[in-house]
């Protein structure tokens, strides 16, 4: 199963303990997965998509615990396509129908209902913990997660950028950055911060799917520092190798072309000790010398020679 998938199972199962955030998560559905028609005779009907069996299962489920509505997919009622679409019927009674939608405000002061394109009333999520509610059913209709193992990305794909805006105004309601853009015929609202992802499950009240990918944030933290840990130190191991393979080189033609003898008593010992400890560090180069020389001293003297042996290179 993948991550995307798991999120929306641990979202399906929690739904609102009040009647207000039941009916902000009823308008989420509609307004993600959700198609009003009319019939021949002006019957109007309620369809939701037909990909989603999650999401189906859940408003069944809202229904029921909102308004005592028992309801099902009605098989005697046929599907119809809308966008490519499949969408099932699974209201078309005509007054319960216009009871939910009464009650998430989809319906005005003249009974005229308003048109989904035109997105939800205000007044649905007026209430922080219904922007949660709305935001959490948005996602299970609209919105897929990567594998946090590859990335961190969230989005929400939207048919119209209203709906994508709405939704970024809730999410930045709670201090987090969301983008919108265009994708062929598409908004896309997305995250791709995981710290903020983080705080959206959290918003949204998926404590399970949190915590695996906080898990998984720390480990490749981990990861990433250790190797840049590793990377920091072979550099300083291949700076260091190249230095003392270029002393020893100069030294060496300081041996061959002027002598160890030509050399001043401090800058020959430092010569003769770094050609017996090729592999030594300043430090410990310093300790092989009478009396000892701080690494400073060491390089200094180290320094002078690799001087002498370019001006001789030089002539």
């Amino acid at each position: 199963m993948s991550f995307s998938l798991e999120v929306k199972e641990e979202l399906s199962k929690h739904i609102g303990s009040s009647r207000h955030c039941q009916l902000a998560e009823i308008a989420a559905i509609i307004d993600g997965a959700g198609f009003i028609r009319a019939d021949e005779d002006g019957k109007l009907a309620l369809y939701l998509q037909d990909d989603n069996p999650l999401v189906v299962r859940k408003f069944f489920t809202l229904l029921r615990k909102a308004f005592n509505i028992g309801t099902s997919i009605l098989e005697d009622v046929p599907n119809i396509k809308e966008n490519g679409r499949i969408y099932r019927p699974v209201i078309v009674d005509g007054k319960d129908l216009h009871s939910v939608l009464g009650a998430i405000r989809m319906i005005d002061t003249e009974g005229h209902i308003r048109d989904i394109s035109d997105g939800m009333s205000p007044q649905v999520t007026r209430n922080s913990c219904c922007k949660r509610a709305f935001l959490r059913d948005s996602f299970m209709c609209l919105g897929s997660i990567s594998d946090p193992n590859k990335g961190y990305h969230l989005e929400y794909v939207c048919d119209r950028r209203q709906q994508a805006e709405n939704l970024q105004e809730m999410i930045e309601s709670f201090d987090i950055k969301a983008m919108i853009v265009r994708r062929k015929k598409y908004y896309v609202l997305y995250i791709k911060e995981g710290a903020g992802i983080v705080d959206l499950l959290n918003i949204m009240e998926a404590p399970v799917s949190l915590m695996n990918l906080e898990n998984l944030r720390i480990v490749k933290e981990m990861r990433n520092s250790i190797n840049r840990r590793v990377n920091c130190e072979v550099a300083n191991i291949t700076k260091t190798v190249n230095a003392a393979t270029k002393q020893i080189e100069d030294i060496t033609y300081l041996r061959d072309h002027y002598g160890f003898e030509n050399l001043p008593v401090n800058l020959r010992e430092m010569a003769e000790v770094r050609l017996e400890h090729p592999d030594s560090t300043l430090l410990e180069l310093g300790r092989f010398l009478d009396p000892e020389v701080g690494k400073s001293g060491v390089n200094h003297r180290l320094r002078k020679l690799s001087e002498l042996a370019d001006k001789l290179k030089g002539k």
